[in-house]
C-alpha cells in the first residue's frame, strides 16, 4: 500500500477507481474454438449487447489482422440444451452451423451471406454438433419438448442443407451427450446417463459404427453398471477409443477397447482431466496426429494445459500463468487457447511451436479492452481449514488492494464469503474485475470450494451428497471464521453472498447460523420443496443425490429449507432475481423478502425485467453491482467513497 498517503480510511469504504460500469465495460466472453481453412473462430458473448453470443474469427498468423464478425446483430449463436446450452457452433470450409438462441433452430450460413434454418420452426432444441463429413450430415444432441410430460433428449443426424428436425440415431437414456466422431467417420461415441444420476454420477459410455444407411450397427456399452462419470469420448487416428473417467477418484483419460479401460500415464499428483458436464460438448482433452495428448489438468482450483508425451510419460506444462483453460484447438501451424490467468484478463491465445521450451505465445483477442495495474491485483492466497471431523475445505483467500490507501492501523477488512453455484462445480482463482471492485474497496473475499466442488476428486465431490444445506453451510462459517482468527478478516463484518445454489447456502447460513452479518443472494432457492416440484429436466433429480428423494425424505426438504427457519434469520439480506428465471422462479425470492420483511429484518428486493438464471444485460449487472455496495454500507455503517443509487430497504425505521 501507498504509506505516504496523507490519511487513512476505514475498510469498506475505500476510493476506487473500478466502477460498477468498469466491471461490464468492454467485457466479453471467449468459448467453443474451432479452426477452418485460413482462419480460427470462436464464440464471443457481448454483455453490453444483452448477453449476445457472436461468431468472430481472425486469419491465422501473426499478419492475420484484427478480429472479424461473422454473425451480425440480432443473431444470437447460443444453444439451450439442458438449459444450460455449450458448444453451439461448427465450421467448416467456409459454412458455419449455428443454433439460434431466440427459437433455437439450427442454421446454416455461408460466410458474408444471411444464415437459413436447416430444421423446422417447432419447440426442439440442438447443440454439441460434430461433422460426418462422409454422410453429409451432423450429428448432435436434440431435446425434444414437443413430447408431453420431460423434454426427450436423443441422439440425431440433421442433414447438412434442406429442411429437416434429424434422424434419431440413439435413444431411451433420460440425457444423451458428447458426440464424438472417429477421424475416418467410421464410427461414433457418446455417453448417456439416467434418473436419478447426474453427469458427474454414473454414465454409460457407448460407441457403434455407422450402416450403410446411416443408422447405427454394432452398439456397445463398455461400462455397465459400473458407477463411474465416464465423460468426453474421444477417438485417435487409428480407431482407438478414449474417455475420461473417474473411476480411481480423479478424472484421468483411458484407453477404451471392450469393457476394458486401460490408464494412461499418470497426471500430477491430486489432479484431474475433466470436471462437470454442466453444458455439452466440452473437451478437456486432444489427441494429437503423433499420439501426443493435449490435457487440460486441473489441481484444485487451478486449471492449465499440459502436453503428454505418452512414450516417454512427459508432461510439459504450456500455460504458465493459467488458472483456467475454456477451450483449445490445434491447427498445423499453431495451438490455440483460450484461458483464463490470474493476473490479467481472459485472452484467445496462439502457441507456436510446442517442441520448444518455451512455445511462441501471440494474443489474437481478450475478454476486455482494458486491465488494471498489477497494483490493483490482489496477492491471492490459496488456503485450507479444517471443517467436520478430520476433514478440510479449501477456498482462496482475496485480500484488499488498493495502492492509494492506508487501512486504519489495527484494523481488520470485511470479508465477503463467495459462493460458487452448482453446487458440483468450482471457484477459480482467475482475474475478476468483479471481484477487484470489492477488494479495492477494501473488503477482504473468501472464494470457496466447500466439500463438493470439483477439482478435487471424486469422494470430495460426493461428500456433499445428503449433505447439502450442511456441510456447505459448515465449510462457509468454519472458513470465515478461520480467517478472522487469523486476523485476515473483521468478525463483526462477516458477509456472504452467492448465486443460485450459492444462493441457497447463503440463505441457509443466515437461517441456520448467527456468524455472519448480512447477506446478498443472487437468484437463490428458499424453498427446496419448490425447487424440486418446479425445475427444469436436467436438474429435476440433482436434489435426489445432494438431499434425498422426494417426497420419501419431505422431511429433510422441509428441515433445511431457509423459508422454514425464519426465526433463525437475524442479519440483513439483500436478494436479486431475475423475473424470467425458469431454474429459481421469483417466487422463490419473493417469498423470502416478504417473511423477513414482515419479520423486521432490514431487507430488500430488487428485480429484473429480462433477465433468466443470472444476469447476462451489462445494465442490470451494474445495478446489482451498486445495490449490493450501498446495502452493505447502509446495514454495517461506513460510508462510500462515491455516491451510489439508493434501494428501498425495509425493516426496522425504513
Amino acid at each position: 500500500m501507498n504509506t505516504s498517503s496523507s490519511h487513512t480510511t476505514g475498510y469498506g469504504g475505500w476510493p476506487s477507481p473500478v466502477s460498477a460500469q468498469a466491471v461490464v465495460q468492454g467485457s466479453r466472453g471467449l468459448s467453443s474454438l474451432a479452426v477452418d481453412g485460413d482462419f480460427v473462430y470462436w464464440v464471443e458473448s457481448r454483455p453490453e449487447e444483452g448477453g449476445r453470443c457472436t461468431i468472430m474469427r481472425r486469419k491465422k498468423g501473426q499478419s492475420g489482422g484484427g478480429p472479424q464478425e461473422v454473425l451480425p446483430a440480432p443473431w444470437n449463436a447460443r444453444t439451450r440444451v439442458h438449459e444450460y446450452g455449450g458448444r453451439s457452433m461448427l465450421v467448416n470450409n467456409g459454412v458455419v452451423w449455428f443454433t439460434h438462441f431466440n427459437d433455437q433452430r439450427v442454421y446454416r450460413m455461408v460466410i458474408g451471406e444471411a444464415p437459413v434454418a436447416i430444421t423446422p420452426a417447432a419447440n426442439i432444441r440442438f447443440g454439441a454438433f460434430e461433422l460426418d463429413a462422409p454422410r453429409n450430415r451432423l450429428i448432435c444432441i436434440r431435446e425434444d419438448h414437443r413430447v408431453s410430460g420431460e423434454p426427450e433428449n436423443t441422439l440425431v443426424a440433421i442433414p447438412l442443407e434442406g429442411m429437416s428436425e434429424g434422424d434419431v440415431l440413439f435413444s431411451g437414456s433420460s440425457f444423451v451427450s458428447a458426440p464424438g466422431l472417429s477421424p475416418d467417420g467410421k464410427s461414433v461415441a457418446f455417453i448417456a446417463w439416467n434418473h436419478p444420476d447426474m453427469p458427474w454420477d454414473n454414465t454409460t459410455l457407448w460407441s457403434a459404427d455407422f450402416a450403410a444407411d446411416g443408422k447405427l450397427e454394432g452398439l456397445t456399452e463398455h461400462n455397465p453398471d459400473t458407477g463411474e462419470s465416464a465423460i468426453d469420448p474421444q477417438w485417435d487416428a487409428e480407431g482407438n477409443l478414449y474417455v475420461l473417467s473417474d473411476r480411481n477418484n480423479w478424472w484421468s483419460l483411458y484407453q477404451v477397447s471392450g469393457t476394458a479401460f486401460t490408464l494412461l500415464s499418470p497426471q500430477p499428483e491430486k489432479s484431474e482431466t475433466g470436471g462437470p458436464a454442466w453444458q455439452v460438448g466440452k473437451h478437456y482433452y486432444r489427441i494429437r496426429q503423433d499420439g501426443s495428448i493435449l490435457a487440460n489438468v486441473v489441481q484444485g482450483a487451478i486449471g492449465q494445459l499440459y502436453l503428454l508425451d505418452r512414450k516417454t510419460g512427459e508432461m510439459r506444462l504450456l500455460t504458465t500463468e493459467s488458472a483456467a483453460v475454456e477451450d483449445f484447438v490445434e491447427s498445423d501451424s499453431a495451438l490455440y487457447v483460450i484461458q483464463d490467468p490470474q493476473t490479467r484478463p481472459g485472452e484467445l491465445i496462439a502457441l507456436s511451436d510446442l517442441t520448444a521450451d518455451s512455445p511462441e505465445v501471440s494474443v489474437i483477442t481478450t475478454s476486455s479492452d482494458s486491465a488494471l495495474p498489477p497494483a490493483w491485483v490482489p496477492a491471492i492466497q490459496e488456503v485450507s481449514f479444517p471443517v467436520g471431523e478430520n476433514a478440510k475445505a479449501y477456498g482462496t483467500y482475496f485480500p484488499p488492494a488498493n495502492p492509494d490507501v492506508t487501512a486504519t492501523e489495527g484494523s481488520a477488512p470485511p470479508l465477503i464469503v463467495m459462493i460458487h453455484g452448482g453446487p458440483t462445480s468450482k471457484a477459480s482463482p482467475t482475474y475478476s474485475v468483479s471481484k477487484y471492485f470489492w477488494t479495492s474497496r477494501g473488503f477482504g473475499i473468501l472464494d470457496l470450494n466447500y466439500r463438493g466442488s470439483t477439482g478435487y476428486g471424486r469422494e470430495y465431490r460426493h461428500a456433499l451428497y445428503g449433505e447439502w444445506g450442511v456441510t456447505d453451510v459448515e465449510d462457509a462459517v468454519a472458513g470465515a471464521q478461520w480467517l478472522a482468527d487469523q486476523g485476515l478478516a473483521d468478525a463483526g463484518k462477516l458477509i456472504i453472498r452467492g448465486g443460485s445454489a450459492g444462493g441457497y447456502t447463503t440463505l441457509a447460513a443466515l437461517a441456520f447460523s448467527d456468524v455472519f452479518k448480512a447477506g446478498a443472494s443472487h437468484y437463490g432457492v428458499s424453498d427446496l420443496e419448490a425447487l424440486a416440484g418446479d425445475t427444469h429436466k436436467f436438474e429435476s433429480r440433482y436434489l435426489d443425490q445432494v438431499i434425498g428423494p422426494y417426497p420419501e425424505r419431505k422431511d429433510l426438504y422441509i428441515e433445511r429449507s431457509p423459508i422454514h427457519h425464519l426465526d433463525g434469520f437475524n442479519a440483513p439480506l439483500l436478494l436479486l432475481q431475475g423475473l424470467e428465471d425458469k431454474v429459481v422462479p421469483p417466487n422463490q425470492s419473493e417469498m423470502i423478502f416478504e417473511a423477513l420483511k414482515d419479520k423486521g429484518i432490514p431487507t430488500a428486493y430488487v428485480s429484473f425485467e429480462g433477465e433468466g438464471h443470472g444476469f447476462r444485460k451489462s445494465e442490470n449487472i451494474v445495478t446489482a453491482l451498486n445495490a449490493e455496495l450501498y446495502f452493505y454500507s447502509q446495514v454495517l455503517g461506513f460510508d462510500t467513497a462515491e455516491p451510489l443509487p439508493e434501494i428501498d430497504i425495509a425493516g426496522p425505521g425504513k
